[in-house]
């Protein structure tokens, strides 16, 4: 595809440290996330995407609710999630919070669904994580509907039927663009082509590359189905500093906590400083300074063929006035210069 590469900032609200050390309240952590999204607006970066979770260590559960404040302050930036756990909503009210999130933001709204790395929102809304597969397939099947703004009749085996049924408000600038977030299934990547959805591969571990083989059985299912080209994302996490060494000595204490409090639940070994400086050199984590992560950023756009890259620029508690000089990097140093990085690349030889 030959459309111009965008750029995105993503976040899950992570509830972060003030300058003691000590955790801020989750008030004060979501307001900063407005803030950040707020400059993000200002750096004229392209979107800006909010995790939903429902876990000690992120603030935001409710991500509509956030969006429609960092709208009411923003002009032009796109809104959207990462990512909306379809699997434990319900499509209808997914379609209704998001059409009215597109109306407060003159048509900003984008949606991000998935099935969630975390599975607290299961027993949390009463459903069975034994159906966690089904849930998803069926739910994908219905918002599709929905989404075509008709009337919808509908029928699965988990949710109450629908006859020809109108959900409201209409939007007023046409279909809400919905990404699906991809951890690494085939299975996934084929049925967001089926249903016509842009794809977003999730790659926060490991060399990018190894997920080209994904890229190219997406554009091939699309294809095969006789669906226009769609686009590709990318979503991976870094941090961005001044140099190489702040960045990494800056995030790597938060990153190390994050990581070891998810690996004691999965069984993960602890994280180490070595594994850590080899994702930063050859893996998914873009940590450095601006010129290090924009010409990681420019591989990872040339090797796989993406149209966006959305960067998970909070990791743990790495406190908010970090977080700010991270989005300001990105957007004053990063973009520009991955844009003529890329530029370098394609320039004909003479």
């Amino acid at each position: 595809m030959s459309e111009e590469i965008r750029f995105g900032l993503d976040t899950f609200g992570d509830v972060t440290v003030d300058a003691n050390g000590e955790r801020l309240a989750y008030g004060q952590v979501i307001r900063n996330v407005v803030e950040e999204a707020v400059l993000a607006d200002r750096l004229g970066i392209d979107a800006f995407g909010v995790g939903e979770h429902h876990r000690a260590e992120f603030a935001i559960s409710a991500p509509e609710v956030v969006l429609a404040a960092i709208a009411s302050r923003t002009e032009r930036i796109r809104l959207g999630t990462a990512v909306t756990v379809l699997s434990s909503d319900d499509p209808v009210r997914v379609f209704e919070r998001f059409a009215t999130l597109a109306a407060v933001s003159n048509g900003r709204a984008e949606i991000t669904i998935g099935r969630g790395s975390f599975t607290e929102s299961f027993p949390l809304f009463g459903f069975d994580l034994s159906q966690y597969e089904e849930l998803f397939e069926e739910k994908i099947d219905l918002l599709a509907q929905l989404l075509a703004e008709r009337p919808v009749t509908w029928e699965g085996r988990l949710r109450a039927p629908l006859r020809e049924q109108d959900v409201f408000p209409k939007t007023e600038s046409g279909p809400i663009t919905t990404w699906v977030g991809v951890g690494g299934s085939p299975e996934s990547v084929v049925r967001a082509a089926r249903y016509g959805f842009p794809l977003t591969l999730a790659i926060i571990g490991g060399a990018p590359e190894r997920f080209a083989p994904y890229v190219d059985l997406y554009h091939r299912a699309l294809t095969q189905l006789g669906r226009p080209d769609l686009p590709v994302a990318v979503h991976s996490p870094g941090h961005l500093a001044d140099t190489d060494e702040e960045a990494k000595e800056q995030v790597w204490p938060h990153y190390s906590a994050m990581i070891a409090r998810i690996g004691r639940e999965r069984g993960w070994p602890p994280p180490t400083r070595e594994q850590f400086e080899g994702e930063v050199a050859s893996g998914s984590l873009y940590v450095g300074s601006p010129e290090t992560v924009a010409r990681k950023i420019a591989r990872t756009v040339g090797r796989l063929g993406i149209q966006r890259f959305d960067l998970k620029y909070a990791n743990g508690s790495t406190p908010h006035e970090l977080l700010m000089h991270s989005v300001e990097l990105y957007g004053t140093r990063v973009i520009p210069r991955v844009r003529e990085l890329l530029a370098e690349q394609h320039a004909p030889a003479r």
